[in-house]
C-alpha cells in the first residue's frame, strides 16, 4: 500500500469520538469518484435533523445531485463563471467592508491555501481555475443544496446553520468528508431552474460531500484558529448601575 493510499484509508476510518469528529472535519477541497450510496445520504440526513430548532419548526430544503445531473448542473455553472456573466447573490454574506480583523483572517485563510498549491499572489489565471473548482463540487459525487424559505427571518437562517454543522459532523462520522460552499449562491438563478427548486425557496449555500483525495496537498492545509482568550469571556461579576 502506498503512502497516499495509507492516508485515504485512514482518512476514510470513521472517528471514535464526538471531539474526533469534530477536530478532524475541514473544508475538503478535493474528492475521490468513488460514490456515496443513496441509503448512507439518507442516513447523514436523518441525523442532520436531529440539528435544534426554534420551536421546532425545522426551516431546511436538502436537494440532493448526483451521477449525470451533477455533471450537468456543473458543467453549466462552470460555463457561467468563466464567462463572466453577470449572476449576483439574493442576500450579502459579508458586508461591503470587513472589519480589520476579520479581514486579516480571511487574507490569511486564502494566502495559506493558494501557497499550499503552489499558486502565487498576482496570478490570477491560476487563482480563477482554483476558485472555478468550487463549481465543480472539487469533484464531489455529492452536491447538497440548502434552501430556506423566503418568508423566515435571521432566527430561521441560525437553525439552518446549526443542521448544516450537524450534517459535516455526521459525515465526518461515516468516514465522509464534506466542503460548504457559500460561492454557489451567486448561482441561484441557474441551479434553482435546474432543480426545479420552488420559488418560496431561496438557496443558502451549497455541500460538497465524498471521500477525501489525501493525495491533494489542499486537502493537508488546515488554517489557524483563535485561542479561546481572544473571543471568549468569562464573566463573575455583573455591572452595577
Amino acid at each position: 500500500m502506498t503512502m497516499t493510499q495509507e492516508d485515504n484509508a485512514a482518512r476514510h476510518q470513521p472517528p471514535q469520538t464526538v471531539q474526533e469528529a469534530i477536530l478532524s472535519r475541514r473544508s475538503i477541497r478535493a474528492f475521490l469518484p468513488d460514490p456515496v450510496a443513496d441509503d448512507t445520504i439518507r442516513d447523514l440526513l436523518e441525523l442532520a435533523a436531529r440539528a435544534p430548532s426554534g420551536t421546532n419548526i425545522q426551516p431546511w430544503n436538502v436537494h440532493v445531485v448526483r451521477g449525470a445531473a451533477r455533471d450537468q448542473l456543473c458543467d453549466e455553472i462552470v460555463a457561467a463563471f468563466i464567462a463572466d456573466e453577470d449572476h449576483r447573490e439574493e442576500y450579502d454574506y459579508a458586508p461591503e467592508r470587513l472589519g480589520d480583523v476579520y479581514l486579516a483572517r480571511r487574507r490569511a485563510n486564502g494566502w495559506g491555501l493558494y501557497g499550499t498549491l503552489g499558486i502565487e499572489k498576482g496570478d490570477k489565471t491560476k487563482m480563477k481555475a482554483q476558485h472555478a473548482r468550487n463549481f465543480r463540487l472539487f469533484d464531489a459525487p455529492v452536491g447538497m443544496f440548502l434552501t430556506i424559505d423566503r418568508d423566515l427571518k435571521f432566527g430561521s437562517w441560525l437553525d439552518n446553520g446549526l443542521f448544516l454543522q450537524t450534517l459535516m459532523l455526521a459525515a465526518r462520522g461515516k468516514g465522509l468528508d464534506t466542503c460548504p460552499q457559500q460561492a454557489f449562491a451567486r448561482y441561484h438563478k441557474i441551479i434553482q431552474k435546474r432543480l426545479a427548486i420552488p420559488p418560496n425557496e431561496m438557496l443558502i449555500c451549497g455541500l460538497a460531500l465524498g471521500y477525501a483525495d489525501m493525495s491533494a496537498p489542499e486537502n493537508h492545509y488546515a488554517p489557524e484558529r483563535e485561542p479561546v482568550e481572544v473571543f471568549g469571556r468569562f464573566v463573575d461579576e455583573l455591572m452595577v448601575d
